[in-house]
């Protein structure tokens, strides 16, 4: 039998443990009742401040949520040794974006570590939020507009590109090849959209000389860089790596894609999806974009490793004129 002196620490150790679960239940309930009264608070009397307060927050947990997502498929790729190009389209899609997200995050959450440094992060997303802050900080009204900002400075280089293509036409000994890299770059500055099949005719071109990915001039690559959103500035050597590793990294997006089928997408994934590749699609239709995405997947679908050069092309090709009429430079 247990004696009283016996059964008094077991007692004390389950009483303490009760103790202490409920007191954190009753911090926990008071810090959400004052932090709920704070934002009521800041609604009411600032609305604006309001705003960018809870677009903080949310972008925060938005934050958290994609490194728990990002932990996950890297566990999953270590446990069972699948490769980057095999994972499925979303945990592909979500690893390219939160390492890219990252980059420009990391500045901002180390401002917002010592106390009362949030207020700082508050003033910098007031007063420069599309350079400084990730999607996850942005207003709906924001991502739009943001996005629609970032697809005009990508259009910008457009017709450089184009005229960077029709100058090394000259260089192809094939007068067929040659005469139809010109059609096609004429058609495209005529305000017409070319079809896949116009596309792939000239795919030779660019898996060697004079357009194969490491035979571009740095002028033709520092065009070429912004369409990825990258930053042109940079040695010739370190433009041609990055965008070898990005133009790989979208033709192996697009084959999961492919597997996985453009209908299975969301309103704001397919959005997003063909943003990614040239296209203003916030100024378009469900419709429209669904059915751009699939003409450029029919174009990507037939490509090798070796003529990534004709996919980072095909951005200009298969968006500057889309859907009827030449994008504004």
């Amino acid at each position: 039998m247990f004696t009283r002196a016996s059964r008094l620490p077991v007692f004390r150790l389950y009483s303490s443990s009760k103790v202490r679960r409920g007191l954190g239940r009753y911090v926990t309930s008071r810090l959400q009742w004052a932090n709920s009264k704070y934002e009521g608070f800041l609604k009411r009397r600032f609305p604006r401040f309001y705003q960018l307060y809870h677009t903080f927050v949310e972008g925060v947990k938005l934050l958290l949520q994609d490194a728990k997502d990002v932990r996950r498929i890297k566990a999953k790729m270590f446990s069972e040794g699948v490769k980057f190009q095999d994972l499925p389209y979303r945990e592909m899609e979500k690893l390219r974006q939160v390492r890219r997200d990252m980059i420009k995050a990391i500045p901002l959450l180390v401002i917002s570590i010592p106390p009362f440094a949030n207020y700082l992060v508050f003033v910098l997303m007031y007063c420069f939020p599309r350079q400084l802050l990730i999607p996850h900080f942005w207003t709906p009204k924001q991502q739009v507009e943001f996005r629609g900002r970032y697809h005009s400075l990508r259009a910008q280089h457009h017709w450089a590109v184009l005229k960077g293509l029709e100058n090394r036409s000259c260089h192809v000994k094939d007068s067929q090849l040659q005469s139809r890299l010109k059609d096609l770059c004429a058609k495209v500055q005529n305000g017409r959209n070319p079809n896949a099949s116009e596309i792939l005719a000239v795919r030779s071109l660019f898996s060697g000389p004079p357009l194969g990915i490491n035979r571009m001039s740095v002028n033709h690559m520092r065009h070429i860089s912004p369409l990825l959103f990258l930053t042109p500035h940079l040695p010739w050597f370190l433009l041609s790596r990055r965008l070898t590793h990005h133009a790989l990294e979208l033709l192996q997006l697009d084959r999961a894609l492919s597997r996985l089928g453009p209908h299975q997408l969301s309103d704001s994934e397919l959005r997003q999806a063909c943003f990614v590749r040239g296209l203003d699609s916030d100024s378009l239709g469900i419709y429209q974009c669904r059915e751009w995405l699939y003409q450029w997947l029919q174009m990507s679908s037939s490509l090798k490793d070796s003529e990534i050069s004709l996919l980072l092309h095909s951005i200009v090709f298969l968006s500057a004129n889309y859907p009827n009429g030449p994008s504004r430079h």
